[in-house]
């Protein structure tokens, strides 16, 4: 039996854009029936007070909107750390210019392994179409996950 693979996704404070990237993949996989599971952590130095709750508001509501039981509703934002970088095969950071630098900065031994997606955080982009474009993104990932595996 092979051992599950995991996607790291990563934004600024794990609240929003990672969270429902996370859920919106575990979802789409587990459909797939791909051995493939993913977990988010944040980027930033500290974790943002402002951000009430476990998970974004509107991540939840997408969730919802779709069926979809998010299933880390009551985890609360972790910070992530050069583990967390071990435990994946995959990293994917959600906003080029935004976590680049971050990623850099936290995690120069690791920052190579970093893969980038281009969606903006919600005072630049409005939530559906930030959602709607890791939708987009995340079945391009899984199509090139089941390429892989065949």
């Amino acid at each position: 039996m092979s051992k599950t693979q995991r996607v790291l996704f990563l934004c600024t404070g794990n609240y929003y854009r990672s969270r429902y990237a996370e859920e919106i993949f575990n979802h789409r996989a587990r459909l797939e029936g791909l051995d493939w599971f993913s977990f988010s952590r944040a980027v930033a130095e500290a974790l943002f007070p402002q951000n009430v709750g476990p998970i974004s508001p509107h991540a939840l509501d997408a969730l919802q909107r779709k069926g979809i039981a998010a299933g880390g509703v009551t985890r609360h934002p972790a910070l992530c750390t050069v583990e967390d970088f071990a435990e994946a095969e995959l990293v994917v950071a959600l906003k080029d210019a935004e976590h680049r630098p971050m990623i850099e900065r936290r995690f120069a031994g690791v920052a190579h392994r970093v893969e980038y997606w281009d969606v903006d955080d919600i005072e630049y982009l409005d939530p559906p179409t930030a959602l709607g474009k890791i939708d987009e993104r995340v079945g391009l990932l899984i199509g090139s996950l089941q390429s892989r595996s065949r």
